[in-house]
């Protein structure tokens, strides 16, 4: 439940922070020092961000102000001024956003003579080239429909539109852009040593008068992205009855309305009035743009060079220390407990881990629990080929991962048909936990082996995610996690844990005591410090721990990528609370929790944020290094993070800033993503 604090300046506003961050992202993409095709993809990572965060957190302020005032008086926020300071500093960073596209990125790209060539500059030659492209491409595909009869409907979320007027005619049309079927970036005839390409929607504004050629006089034409509310969702902090009535308050809403327009900064007034008419949005739905949207599509730009100056510097995945093709990975694993880090060691550990059982003959036996699996996964077929093999196959597929729905039940399907016994979401909590577990008979007797991780069995995303796993044959370790799938089949059996650390279960009192204790240590005057990382840090419960940690003199160090509604710094309340965010090559992705412990540290690692749905809402696993040898090493991976003066930023009470250099005498500087490839490089 979430309650309202009487210092108003205790916690930060999470969307309002979550902004925050994908200005971090926009930074990347401002900075010059980044590579000039590193930058367009920041700038396609910012512009998903945020279409993914009006369809979800957006979509739930604007449904939310519609509810009873009654209702709307019993959160602890208010919609209508939220709304408010979002939209406003949307506004800002899009201004930025083109102004870095614009004054920059494209200047810099010609330097190279890669052009982006609008249609009002095109040669006689591209003019030729677009005429054909059109006839022969574009108008058998297109879909138009105008004001006269417009259905809402007609506009697809996230997609493109462009919106033509007429002299001396009120009528306007709309024309889908046809990106389902062509590439949003044609290219076109270059002179020599150039290379030219044209967005396609450029390509049908320079066909309007044979698109509209029955006399009317063309006025102008812009382009228009239009974004859907998705499906209501309401936060875990809510009272579950509050959640009950606020569903039952919209239930009459029309279903999937637009949330906002993204427009043409220079559209006329009078045009955005029609369009903001037509589409039933308010003032504050109107997002002002540049001419072109959806820079998603960004991250397929074309790469017409090689030139390594363009991109960041290779670093090709490292082969794991121990875990190496042809070795017996189950002997080294019962023997020693090992760790991988992605993306800097190579997903293929695990995927070559998994190979090896399915051919395994002693092997009886496979669990897995499946977030975010790849639409063509090489695990998944590997599980399929233990099915074909006769190993008992048991999965969880959370059919509830926002976005990943249908590819999640696409691929339960398949395992199912196969003989599988597939498991789905439970009605009102996720499965978020990264877990494994292989059966095996060894010398009479089953023996279990695990893989606990922080990042999903997704191959793909290994690549770019920051994340970590362990392998391990721990007797204790293993048993818990075999409760965690029997709990998966027996939801209601009651469960108890030695070792893990399991959400709903024991998460939230096991992290308490271990702050507690602590702080019990800096008031007997010992050492105290708590050094954590996480992707968000939103469960207020939380927060006001670190708080009473920071007060009685717990030194705290947290690397918080997102989200982040602690406000460090503060005298008399965080001042020993200090706080940075990583934003580079990768994403950070990795949860990791330390504590000193009179010197005996604790860490654990696993799939658990800070926020209130990981630790109340969510099934979650998180797993103690026992291992002395690879605590140290992730120990050590942790402390470079923290010492990074190149990517990081700290996060300050009010504002983020750049981390100073270490040394102002000899300026070393520090790029943690680099340091930690390196260090593994000699591990």
């Amino acid at each position: 439940m979430e309650i309202q604090s009487p210092e108003k300046k205790r916690y930060r506003n999470r969307d309002i922070d979550w902004l925050a961050f994908n200005s971090r992202v926009l930074q990347e993409a401002a900075n010059e020092e980044t590579p000039l095709y590193e930058r367009l993809k920041f700038l396609a990572i910012f512009s998903s961000n945020l279409d993914e965060f009006f369809k979800v957190r957006v979509s739930r302020l604007r449904q939310i102000k519609k509810i009873d005032k009654a209702l709307r008086r019993r959160l602890a926020f208010r919609p209508n001024k939220t709304l408010r300071k979002i939209l406003k500093i949307v506004n800002d960073q899009q201004a930025l956003f083109g102004k870095v596209f614009r004054k920059s990125v494209l200047p810099e790209l010609a330097k190279y003579g890669i052009f982006l060539t609008p249609s009002i500059k095109f040669s006689r030659d591209q003019r030729e080239f677009s005429k054909a492209f059109y006839e022969q491409n574009l108008r058998p595909d297109l879909s138009i429909t105008s004001s006269e009869n417009l259905n809402p409907l007609f506009f697809e979320d996230g997609r493109l539109y462009l919106v033509v007027s007429f002299k001396e005619v009120d009528v306007l049309e709309f024309i889908k852009v046809p990106v389902s079927k062509h590439p949003r970036f044609i290219e076109i005839p270059s002179p020599e040593n150039e290379f030219h390409h044209t967005f396609l929607e450029d390509i049908l504004k320079d066909n309007l008068s044979r698109i509209f050629s029955e006399g009317r006089k063309l006025k102008a034409c812009y382009q228009i992205k239009v974004s859907r509310d998705a499906e209501l969702y309401l936060d875990d902090s809510l009272e579950p009855e509050l959640v009950i009535q606020i569903r039952n308050s919209l239930k009459q809403r029309k279903a999937g309305q637009p949330t906002r327009l993204l427009y043409d900064s220079k559209m006329p007034k009078a045009l955005q009035k029609e369009l903001r008419q037509l589409l039933q949005l308010g003032k504050v739905d109107m997002i002002p743009g540049g001419s072109f949207h959806n820079f998603s599509d960004f991250f397929g730009f074309p790469r017409p060079l090689a030139d390594p100056a363009l991109f960041y510097e290779d670093q090709p995945a490292l082969p794991h220390p121990k875990l190496k093709k042809g070795e017996d990975f189950f002997s080294l694993i019962h023997a020693n407990d090992q760790i991988a880090h992605y993306p800097y060691q190579s997903f293929e550990t695990l995927l070559e881990w998994v190979r090896q059982a399915t051919e395994d003959p002693e092997v009886t036996a496979i669990n897995i629990s499946l977030y975010r699996v790849a639409r063509e996964s090489a695990l998944g077929k590997l599980l399929l080929k233990a099915l074909s093999r006769g190993i008992r196959l048991t999965i969880f597929v959370e059919a509830k991962a926002r976005f990943d729905e249908g590819n999640n039940i696409e691929w339960g399907r398949e395992f199912q048909a196969h003989g599988a016994k597939v498991l789905y979401s439970f009605k009102e909590i996720k499965v978020h936990s990264k877990i494994l577990l292989i059966q095996r008979k060894e010398q009479g007797k089953s023996v279990n082996y695990a893989y606990i991780g922080t990042g999903n069995f997704n191959e793909k995303t290994a690549k770019i995610y920051c994340d970590h796993g362990l392998f391990t044959a721990d007797e204790e370790i293993t048993s818990d996690l075999a409760k965690v799938f029997r709990f998966f089949e027996y939801p209601k059996e009651d469960v108890l844990f030695n070792k893990l650390i399991v959400s709903p279960f024991n998460s939230r009192t096991r992290f308490e005591e271990l702050i507690d204790q602590e702080i019990q240590n800096a008031k007997l005057g010992l050492p105290a410090k708590i050094t954590a990382k996480m992707n968000s840090l939103e469960d207020r419960k939380m927060i006001d721990k670190l708080y009473q940690a920071s007060m009685a003199g717990v030194k705290i160090r947290l690397l918080v990528r997102g989200i982040c509604c602690l406000i460090p710094g503060v005298e008399g309340m965080s001042e020993n609370i200090r706080v940075s965010s990583i934003v580079d090559r990768y994403l950070e992705h990795g949860r990791i929790y330390l504590f000193h412990n009179k010197g005996e540290e604790i860490m654990f690692m696993g799939s658990a944020d800070w926020m209130l749905r990981n630790i109340e809402k969510r099934i979650e696993v998180l797993t103690p290094l026992l291992d002395r040898r690879i605590f140290t090493e992730l120990k050590d991976i942790l402390m470079l993070q923290m010492e990074d003066n190149v990517k990081a930023r700290t996060i300050g009470d009010d504002r983020l800033t750049q981390i100073e250099e270490t040394d102002s005498n000899h300026k070393i500087t520090l790029r943690s993503q680099y340091e930690i490839y390196d260090y593994l490089t000699g591990v």
